[in-house]
């Protein structure tokens, strides 16, 4: 049965353009306004929305996501609340696929079995949990898998043609391509080298890939989305967020503005392409 990633992928392709997967931390700077931005960002151009689930050790990620994540705990954020983020999100969106993205650790004391049912109850379409390996897939992959859920995997330059396969299996609705080797947000993706790096994948698979870490403006998701099926930016919306707060770190009215503006502006970029392909 296609989930709402397989749909929109799909629909994606006929149009010839690449996803926009956006990723705000959940619960950043606090609740209230994290609800309010998920809620814009369909209508600002985001395809796929990528909902990150707080933690203390957020090991793969650089200095601006550990800090958005940092700020939610901080402001009270917790798994249940995040899982009743989306459920108040699809009152009014049924269509928007969304990804929870995080660490297995909260899931493992949730435990696992209650949270993959809260999330398909809440509508949560797919995870990243990001240090699971393919080799304890009995942990979260398979459970997750059979309840209906997309499992999404990620290929990183380091990862090699023996890996890729034992990566690949089980993955579905997409492969996270991670353009670049390190922690997100800290360098920039070379085009030619990403393409060359997704090329291979999809020589293993008909999956879509998306390309994430290092993704901040128009013109380099726009490079990015020529040899792959939608990028992912993340790192440049926490620090939006961050630049838009005062000393106490609370929000003012221009936050969700200001990164809904941007992801505007990435949309934008991604359609540039869309246009010019139709020339």
């Amino acid at each position: 049965m296609a989930t709402r990633i397989d749909k929109r992928f799909a629909a994606l392709k006929a149009e010839e353009r690449g996803a926009l997967v956006t990723f705000t931390t959940a619960g950043d700077p606090d609740y209230e306004t994290s609800l309010e931005l998920l809620k814009q960002l369909p209508g600002a151009g985001a395809d796929i929305v990528e909902l990150g689930m707080p933690f203390s050790d957020p090991m793969a990620d650089g200095p601006a996501v550990q800090a958005s994540s940092q700020r939610a705990l901080k402001a009270g954020q917790t798994m249940k609340k995040t899982l009743e983020m989306v459920r108040k999100f699809r009152e009014q969106d049924n269509d928007t696929p969304i990804v929870l993205m995080g660490y297995y650790n909260p899931i493992y004391i949730y435990p696992v079995d209650a949270f993959i049912a809260d999330c398909i109850d809440a509508g949560v379409d797919g995870l990243i949990i990001v240090d699971v390996p393919p080799e304890a897939d009995d942990e979260i992959c398979l459970p997750a898998i059979e309840a209906g859920l997309n499992f999404i995997r990620l290929a990183t330059p380091t990862t090699d043609a023996k890996r890729l396969p034992v990566v690949l299996t089980n993955t579905s609705g997409f492969v996270y391509y991670v353009s670049i080797a390190g922690i997100t947000g800290t360098k920039t993706p070379d085009p030619r080298e990403v393409h060359a790096h997704v090329a291979n994948i999809k020589k293993e698979t008909d999956l879509p890939v998306a390309v994430g870490f290092g993704i901040k403006t128009p013109d380099q998701a726009r490079a990015i989305a020529e040899g792959a099926d939608g990028v992912v930016v993340g790192s440049a919306l926490v620090e939006a967020i961050r630049s838009t707060l005062d000393e106490d770190g609370k929000p003012g009215p221009e936050t969700v503005e200001k990164v809904v503006d941007l992801v505007r502006s990435l949309a934008g970029g991604l359609r540039a392409r869309e246009t010019a392909a139709v020339k």
